[in-house]
């Protein structure tokens, strides 16, 4: 059975009583986002030109390209390297990382400050080649490209000949040769789209660690680091299984399906080694800098790291080695949970927590509106996900309603 065969549209009921809450959440933040956008940030944010960065950048730009990275983590295990037995998990992980790119442009939207400048980087007259955030804004804008033309044959698979567009009834024919010309042709050239993906991914999700490394004076010694480029890209691809994981498992009890333990499970044998070569880089260098005193020192900085990796880095890697962690659901998905909030953790101690200004008069604490817009970001991605996946074929169809 093919990958195609194996992927169907869940036809359930879409409004559920925790839709309509996340639904609520989500217009909330698309009022904030329209106060931003009319009386500017200083109407709802406490950015200040000492913090012009807050959770808007660490939560929903650093965070969420990271938890995106399932998206050509999975594509390089099973389209690169031939690990077939797990594909009934690559089309989840494309849509997760589809909308979690989206997302992440609508948060950087709301977030910068001229946002009706965004287009700027794609005029060569404009361009900076010396600039990592540039770097970061051309690679993430060419891979969200890239997304979604992966995602076309999924499209084209479910309504080649099922199009049927109530008003303009003349585009039907055409649009339906379209998708079937788009089904049959595009899984002939979709090799060079995924190798795209993946080279674009390991050059963004690495330059976002080295942004911070410009402001060596501006930050705390336990995450400012001459490699930090290459310890964000471990940590994304250590991200990556553990994201598609959480994904799955949380799909498999929103949507009353039996989670896919028999892939899942060998999947997750994957992790300890991702994981403990991001762990085994951190260590080493916190070694080779003789930083680990200011990990002991009693300070807020101390303590914030020292959760970080026990809770985001230890835990989930001890877990992970036991076969008992990985056969179980909960226990999978408590692990894997970890290792992404241990992540998203990392982003903040690095984008927040360990940024300090020279002259700091105040220290950022970021506003309930920015709170509420993040939250209801979050809340607007899940509601997009469960309407594809009712309507199209991603889903693996072996999960049957338990």
């Amino acid at each position: 059975m093919t990958e195609h065969a194996m992927a169907v549209p869940l036809k359930q009921k879409y409004f559920t009583p925790g839709v309509w809450v996340l639904t609520a959440l989500f217009g909330t933040a698309l009022v904030i986002a329209l106060v931003r956008f009319l009386l500017g940030l200083g109407a709802v944010t406490n950015l200040n030109t000492q913090y012009p960065w807050g959770i808007w950048i660490a939560i929903d730009v650093a965070s969420g390209v990271a938890l995106a990275a399932g998206g050509f983590t999975s594509a390089f295990l099973i389209h690169i390297i031939h690990k077939e037995e797990y594909h009934a998990l690559s089309r989840p992980a494309l849509l997760t990382a589809m909308l979690g790119y989206t997302f992440v442009v609508l948060g950087l939207l709301v977030d910068l400050g001229r946002y009706y400048n965004v287009w700027h980087p794609i005029l060569p007259s404009m361009w900076q080649g010396n600039s990592a955030l540039f770097e970061v804004g051309m690679c993430v804008m060419t891979y969200l490209t890239v997304l979604y033309i992966e995602f076309i044959p999924i499209v084209a698979e479910q309504y080649r000949d099922r199009v049927n567009l109530p008003i303009f009834k003349f585009l039907n024919k055409p649009l339906g040769r379209l998708l079937a010309f788009l089904d049959t042709k595009m899984g002939k050239i979709m090799f060079i789209f995924i190798i795209l993906g993946v080279v674009l991914s390991f050059m963004h999700q690495s330059s976002l660690g080295a942004l911070m490394v410009l402001v060596k004076t501006k930050m705390h010694p336990l995450w400012w680091s001459p490699i930090l480029a290459l310890e964000f890209l471990l940590s994304a691809i250590a991200v990556g299984f553990p994201m598609i994981i959480v994904e799955s498992l949380a799909a498999s009890r929103s949507f009353k399906l039996k989670p896919e333990m028999s892939v899942l499970a060998p999947f997750a044998r994957y992790v300890p080694i991702t994981l403990g070569l991001y762990l085994a880089t951190r260590f080493a260098n916190l070694t080779i800098r003789e930083t680990w005193g200011y990990a002991f020192d009693g300070s807020l900085e101390s303590w914030f790291f020292l959760a970080e990796i026990f809770f985001g880095g230890i835990l989930p890697f001890i877990l992970f080695l036991q076969e008992k962690v990985r056969r179980s659901p909960l226990l999978l998905f408590i692990a894997a949970l970890l290792v992404v909030l241990g992540v998203v953790f990392n982003r903040i101690n690095v984008y927040l927590v360990a940024y300090k200004p020279v002259y700091l008069a105040e220290r950022y604490v970021p506003t309930l509106w920015e709170i509420l817009l993040t939250v209801g970001l979050v809340s607007g991605l899940i509601l997009i996900y469960r309407f594809l996946v009712i309507h199209l074929p991603v889903i693996h169809a072996g999960r049957k309603t338990s």
